[in-house]
Formats: C-alpha cells, structure tokens, sequence
C-alpha cells in the first residue's frame, strides 16, 4: 500500500464514521419519475427533472435527429471547429426566454459560473455573494482574485451595510445569489438586490438553476419578481431534461465570455445531441405553462397535507440535524419504494442534514398523496426529535 492509499483510506474511514461516506449506486430511469436500483422500484423524489422532459419523446427524437445530422460529439472547443449550428439556435431561443439580448451556452452550469465570474472580476474588484449561494459561484468567486464576502442569507439590509463598508474602494462589484435556492428551495428577494446594485453601480448575477422551468412561468426568478438581473445564469440539466449550463446577458457581455471565460475556451463543445435535445425542451418551457405550474402545485399539495409552512417552489427540505438522522429517514422511505436522498455536510451547513425532496410535473397526487402518508409516519417523528 502506498502512502496515497493510505492517506485515502484514512480519509474513507473518517467519513465512515460521521455517516458522511458517500457512494455511487447504478439508476436506471424507467419512465416519468420512476427508476429502478438494486432490482427494486421507486417513484423519484429527489430528481431536478421538474418537468419530466428528460424522458419526453420530444427531447429523445430532437436528440436523434441532432445525432443523424451532425454526429456524436463536438470535436473541439467552441471557438475551434465545436461551435455547430444548433449552438445558435439554442441561445437566440434562451435569451427570448429570459429577456436578454444574448446568450452563451456552456459544458454546464458549473463551469458556466466558474468561467463566467472570473471573466467579470478580478483583482481590485469586490464580489458579495448570498452565504448560501451554490458551491460552483463561490469556487468562481474565489478564483476571480477578487475581495470576497458573503451576506447573510436573504438579507438585503446585511447587503447593503457591505456594501457601504467596501464598495467605495473597489473598482468594480459584483453581487451573486441563487434566484432559487437549491437545498432550502426558497427565492431570493431579487427586487431589494436588484435596487442595491442600482444605487451601488454593483452587477447582480443569479444563479437560476432552479427557477427555470418552475417559477415565473417557466421563465424564473427574474419574470417572477419583474426585474432584470445584469446576468442570469442557469442550467439546462434540470427542468429543460438535458445538460449544459447558460449565461444570459446583454450582447457586450456575452462577447466577452467568449473572449475570457476559460471554461468555454479550454472546453470541447456539447454533443449535438445534448443541444438539439435542449432547443426542444427550452421550446416547450416556452409555450407550455400549465406544465411549469405542476411542480409547485405538488409541492404545496404535499406541504398542505402535512400542515407544513407552503413552499415557494417545487424544492421542500425536511431538517433532521444529523447526518446518521438524515440517512435512517432516507431508508425508511425507501423501504416503502420512495426515494428521497439524504443531504449531508458539506452539501449543507453541519447540524443542518435533511431529506431534499423534489417535485415534478409528473408525480401523480397518487404518488404526492403516499409520499406525505410516509412522512408523516417515518419522518416527522424523527424531525420532532431533532427540535427537542
């Protein structure tokens, strides 16, 4: 054994103990929102696929077609020979989605705020971010060399005191926070930031990962509040049904991603299939909106059931405190075929672990009705005993 391995089992061993260990289980995605593991079947609560698309026979044909006309992989970065025509159709249809004058499409969304932030601040410039913001915003604000802080969670008024402390000595500032966030699943108060970075001259950028699709009439956070964020960055691996990531924008900013953001530069392009499959699902988001209402509607179904405070979106947490809590809820329920992940630090916050649960357009009430039955048996108990 070499002391790598060493070093990596002493690692494992650490995370064993504190219920933290984590590893990969083989899915399979058997239609709508249900998947099989380990030969057995369950209906899917912990999915980001909202509306269901990535099973919809639309994105599937859309995908073929892509394959049959322009191949299996993109063969280079973007700015090579990687950039195909369907790259162009997608961000003209995501930048009418969102109201901007332009759109740039990357590997994900990941690497969509890793690339975008340092492109947009540097070294004498400031950068607030929302204490809960996605890890990949602040992986990117860190390495933007920028000064860095965090804001209380949804506190404008926290914002703007850091913002009167560091603002005047920055050249240039930039806000980031989650227009909806992704494990407590509730919205960013965007019109108080939004008016703080006006009178600061502060760019406001959200992560609206999981807005689109879901709020706003599938259009997301900035439709549902009626304001219009500097830079709106999201994904297309959630309620679209497919992968990669966006930034929206004005069309000078969009130019100089180009130019500057590494993670599209040094990145080989999306398969055409992952593309054309995303312009159908970005199309239907458009022009479908009884379908972007169903997964709050599920939500607050659920919540409703078990008299809980009504959700903002389609995400609902169940805090347990513990991760070892955390896990024996999520076995409980699978048990009874309803998988439900548990999230533990350093996902979230310590003494924070809980049940993250997600809801799609198709989960029937049938299936919204069983969920709510579980908890109520399996899984409030064990959040009273948290509480105590």
């Amino acid at each position: 054994m070499t002391s790598l391995d060493d070093f990596a089992r002493r690692k494992l061993v650490a995370l064993e103990s504190e219920s933290l260990r984590r590893s990969l289980h083989e899915s399979v995605s058997v239609s709508g929102q249900r998947l099989e593991r380990s030969g057995s079947g369950f209906v899917n609560f912990c999915s980001n696929d909202y509306l269901g698309l990535a099973q919809d026979p639309r994105l599937k044909a859309a995908a073929v077609a892509a394959v049959e006309r322009y191949g299996a992989g993109g063969g280079a970065s973007r700015l090579v020979t990687g950039n195909h025509p369907l790259y162009g159709e997608l961000e003209h249809k995501i930048a009418a989605l969102k109201g901007t004058e332009a759109a740039l499409v990357f590997g994900s969304g990941y690497l969509a705020n890793l690339g975008a932030i340092p492109a947009l601040a540097g070294e004498g410039d400031f950068i607030l971010a929302d204490e809960l913001s996605h890890a990949c915003m602040i992986s990117g604000a860190r390495l933007s060399g920028a000064l860095v802080e965090t804001f209380r969670h949804n506190d404008a008024e926290h914002l703007r005191t850091l913002l009167l402390r560091h603002r005047g000595g920055a050249r240039n500032c930039l806000i980031l926070t989650e227009g909806v966030f992704s494990m407590d699943g509730d919205v960013s108060p965007l019109p108080d930031i939004v008016a703080l970075g006006r009178d600061f001259d502060a760019w406001v950028m959200t992560d609206d990962a999981h807005g689109l699709g879901v709020i706003g009439e599938g259009r997301g956070s900035a439709t549902h509040w009626g304001v219009s964020p500097d830079i709106q960055m999201g994904t297309l691996s959630k309620a679209v049904g497919c992968y990669g990531g966006y930034i929206a924008a004005s069309r000078s900013v969009v130019d100089l991603l180009v130019n500057r953001a590494r993670s599209l530069i040094y990145a080989t392009a999306l398969p055409p299939a992952v593309v054309g499959a995303a312009i159908a699902g970005i199309d239907i988001i458009a022009h479908d909106k009884a379908l972007c209402a169903k997964p709050v509607a599920n939500a607050r179904a659920f919540a409703a059931a078990l008299n809980l405070a009504q959700p903002q979106s389609s995400i609902v947490p169940l805090i347990l405190g513990g991760a070892a809590a955390a896990l024996a809820a999520s076995n409980l329920l699978a048990e009874k075929g309803l998988m439900v992940s548990a999230i533990r630090p350093p996902t979230v916050p310590d003494g924070t672990a809980r049940l993250r649960i997600t809801f799609a357009a198709d989960h029937s009430s049938n299936d919204v009705m069983r969920l709510a039955d579980a908890v109520r048996v399996d899984v409030l108990p064990l959040m009273r005993d948290h509480s105590r």
